[in-house]
């Protein structure tokens, strides 16, 4: 019997190391996929924070040119923008996902239209010094971002001048400048929108642009 119990024991102690071996394994796995997750979520995060600010600036520069429709096209194409500035919203947000900034890092101009295609690093490690091998080992996920117009403008068709007035034998009357009249033709996602200039009501930037991450 005894000669028995003295075999078991070396199977039983292969058996348990093997199953801590199998914890192991899995707890290393389930580290590192949660450290890719991680990494996804920073650049998922930095890359609509650059599309979003990028709208916001957007909107900006469509509200300095209201009263001027001519110079309405380029803004509500999505177009009018700083990189640079959206881009510290991509650092910005990476950092607050314990993340930075990597590779390529944050560039605008997709091919698909207007947006951002954000590259970022995990600021820890996948191993994070408990898995031999992976104590210098960073995740890196990459996202992108685009901006999609909801608005158009369709300028009516110019009224036609007034027939002007016959001279007369007195003096004439300085002309009065008319008043402004409110500016319609502009259609975001069906609802039209007139902008009345004594009273302005104006579309948000959600309403103006989508935004949205790429498949």
């Amino acid at each position: 019997m005894r000669g028995d119990e003295g075999q078991a024991f070396p199977v039983y102690i292969a058996v348990v190391g093997g199953l801590l071996f199998l914890a192991f394994a899995y707890f290393a796995l389930g580290q590192a996929a949660l450290t890719r997750n991680g990494a996804q979520t920073a650049a998922d995060a930095a890359a609509l924070a650059a599309a979003q600010d990028a709208r916001d600036q957007v909107r900006r520069g469509w509200l300095g040119v209201i009263a001027d429709p001519t110079q309405w096209d380029r803004f509500l194409e999505g177009q009018g923008y700083v990189d640079s500035a959206a881009c510290q919203q991509a650092a910005s947000f990476a950092a607050r996902n314990a993340a930075e900034l990597w590779g390529d890092g944050c560039t605008g101009g997709l091919a698909e239209g207007e947006g951002f295609r954000v590259t970022v690093r995990t600021t820890g490690t996948v191993g994070r010094s408990v898995i031999p091998g992976t104590e210098l080992k960073h995740a890196t996920a990459t996202a992108e971002a685009v901006i999609e117009p909801r608005c158009r403008f369709d300028p009516p068709d110019p009224s036609p001048d007034p027939t002007p007035s016959e001279p007369g034998d007195g003096e004439e009357e300085p002309p009065v400048p008319p008043e402004p009249e409110p500016i319609v033709g502009l259609v975001c996602d069906g609802e039209p929108w007139v902008i009345d200039p004594e009273d302005p009501i104006l579309p948000g930037a959600s309403d103006l642009f989508r935004v949205r991450l790429t498949d």
